[in-house]
């Protein structure tokens, strides 16, 4: 009795990870996110707007330290 209680749940842990493979699969191969199409180019208009006063004639280093939002 002992025997045929420790087969089944052998066999569950077994289908458990089965499924598990199986919902991995599925994922990866109909992810349909892709963060590298909704890439930000650069800042925009309103950004320009509240710190291009700051930023021009800033050495490089300024303005992407001004860009990354960190100060010089």
């Amino acid at each position: 009795m002992a025997k045929s209680k420790e087969m089944a749940q052998s066999a569950n842990v077994s289908w458990a990870k089965v499924f598990a493979s199986w919902q991995a699969l599925t994922k990866a191969l109909f992810d349909d996110y892709h963060p590298e199409l909704h890439y930000m180019r650069g800042p925009g208009p309103k950004w320009r707007e509240k710190y291009g006063a700051e930023i021009d004639g800033a050495s490089p280093a300024v303005t992407r330290a001004l860009m990354a939002g960190l100060r010089p």
